[in-house]
């Protein structure tokens, strides 16, 4: 009789990420929503997913589309409802889904009641000490306190009218809280119990490594060591929040998680995010970023698997998300140069679309294998791409205003995704809204074949590939939290092995692999032919 897996969910799940405006739009005004989400829960169930975590939906002016939040106890009316939540959480749990909103705890909107009460206070007000106000430099204070930049481009300090500086590390729009004022510990506090009692099953924590700054605010230096010793970067008072928080995850029953989205520039250093009294889970960003490089990837596979297995967490593998280019369009090319945390990516030369789609393929079938959890942007499974030729007039990141439009932003992973049906909006809108609805992002007029009806039932599509993948995943026993035995292969091929009798090799060689021995292929990211593992390709097999 088999020993029922008692560890905790989020340390083998695979949660789904749903980009809110851009998953489904339930109202028919162009703009994914709760009711969107709602009616798509019969799809992420067929999907096999365990949880979504769903982008900012809170009340907000939506400079950067939520992220810049204006009251956390509601819902922004362009989603829906406290009450709309509730019911989406229910009905989700009723699907086997477990929910996670995103919280966004560096910074507020500048609508928020606390900052439209530091504004009219004054300097030096107690309003103004739960964020960063400082004078500025020089004999008239002109100048910013500090040369830090903003993530968006541009001076991190804002000056107000009556000669105040305020620090943004993000949009003007996104004022930074003091994390060193006991309101805004006691707010947010707060604000984890007002949601975990209404179901959520965790918070993904936005900007986790940012919320604490040097106490003297100093100049960032000229050749600045990454986030190590910022002064507003990955510092060490960081942990003590989220030992706070952990412990009030840990009132509610059912394994309540949280996952940061720390970027750190060390796999030591995201590990203190994951220690046995802090937050559950990190994001793995190093593995996202890595290239498709067998060395490259093994070595970040087994840091991770070291350093967060040392500390007792279990890794958390990704591939995209909404702030990045889509992996196909970074695998099907090479980077104009090493990516590193805190700089955007850069791709070099031309697009080879095929390429880059059948390395994602073999891609998917790796993540899935390793040890711990994994995240999939949505769209992901359809296998789209980043979609680069966005007319300028229609983009809406920040970063392409705060740039002086030579930044063109995250726009290109953020268009709503193709459903059904042969023309935009793709099933995106309520069918008897949809020649009427305008998606806030224009869709290319070619998506009819990534959708999700053109794919479903089709076995060479991406899309059951992800489904046959996630299907067997939550199956076989030697798959989610565990270890892994690397096989010895010739250079360029990676053979991982899991036990119970399970291997997943990937040829990254320019060379045909012959497959090691094996009772039968589980599955493969494109047709084996006599036992070979063509290059960019990835298998499962049964031993």
């Amino acid at each position: 009789m088999s020993v029922p897996d008692t560890s905790p969910w989020w340390r083998s799940a695979v949660i789904y990420q749903v980009y809110i405006r851009s998953f489904a739009d339930g109202n028919g005004d162009g703009v994914g929503d709760i009711a969107g989400i709602r009616s798509r829960l019969p799809y992420l169930e067929s999907l096999g997913v365990d949880a979504i975590w769903i982008n900012p939906w809170y009340k907000s002016p939506m400079a950067d589309h939520g992220y810049d939040v204006a009251d956390y106890r509601a819902i922004d009316d362009l989603f829906g409802s406290v009450a709309d939540a509730e019911q989406l959480i229910a009905e989700a749990h009723r699907h086997g889904i477990r929910v996670i909103p995103d919280i966004v705890p560096n910074h507020t909107s500048d609508q928020h009641a606390w900052f439209r009460a530091a504004l009219a206070a004054g300097p030096g007000s107690p309003e103004r000490e739960r964020y960063v106000f400082r004078p500025g430099r020089g004999p008239d204070g002109t100048r910013p306190p500090n040369n830090w930049i903003s993530e968006f481009g541009g001076p991190a300090w804002t000056r107000l009218p009556d000669g105040d500086w305020y620090l943004h590390l993000f949009a003007p729009e996104q004022p930074d809280l003091n994390w060193n004022h006991p309101d805004v510990h006691t707010e947010f506090v707060s604000l984890l119990r007002f949601w975990f009692a209404r179901g959520v099953d965790g918070f993904r924590i936005d900007v986790a490594h940012g919320l604490v700054k040097h106490p003297e605010l100093p100049d960032v230096p000229a050749e600045p060591q990454q986030h190590l010793g910022h002064p507003h970067w990955d510092r060490d008072e960081v942990h003590d929040i989220y030992r706070a928080w952990r412990k009030v995850a840990d009132e509610f029953d059912g394994d309540r998680c949280f996952v940061a989205e720390a970027w750190a520039d060390t796999p030591e250093r995201l590990a203190a995010y994951v220690r046995e009294d802090a937050l559950h889970t990190a994001f793995n960003f190093d593995f996202l970023m890595a290239d498709w490089d067998p060395e490259q990837l093994r070595t970040v596979i087994d840091d991770s698997l070291a350093i967060l297995g040392a500390v007792g967490a279990p890794a958390t593998w990704v591939l995209s998300n909404h702030d990045v280019m889509r992996h196909p369009s970074r695998y099907g090319r090479k980077a104009a140069k090493r990516w590193v945390a805190g700089e955007r990516y850069e791709p070099g030369g031309p697009l080879d679309l095929a390429l880059g789609t059948r390395r994602a393929r073999a891609a998917a079938l790796l993540t899935l294998a390793l040890p711990g959890g994994a995240y999939i942007y949505q769209g992901e499974e359809l296998g789209l791409p980043e979609v680069e030729d966005l007319p300028e007039d229609v983009l809406q990141d920040p970063m392409w205003e705060r740039s002086g439009h030579t930044d063109t932003g995250r726009d290109g992973c953020r268009v709503p995704i193709p459903w059904s049906g042969q023309h935009p909006p793709f099933g995106f809108s309520p069918a008897d809204r949809t020649a009427t609805a305008t998606p806030w992002l224009p869709q290319p007029a070619d998506w009819n074949g990534y959708s999700v009806e053109a794919q479903t039932g089709d076995p060479a599509s991406m899309l059951e590939l992800y489904r046959t993948a996630l299907r067997l995943r939550r199956a076989h026993p030697a798959l989610g939290d565990g270890t892994l035995t690397w096989l010895d292969t010739p250079p360029g091929v990676l053979a991982l092995r899991r036990d119970p009798g399970f291997v997943c090799v990937l040829n990254l060689s320019a060379t045909p692999y012959p497959l090691p021995g094996h009772s039968s292929v589980l599955l493969a990211s494109a047709s084996v032919e006599d036992g070979v593992l063509a290059t960019d390709q990835a298998v499962w097999l049964e031993l």
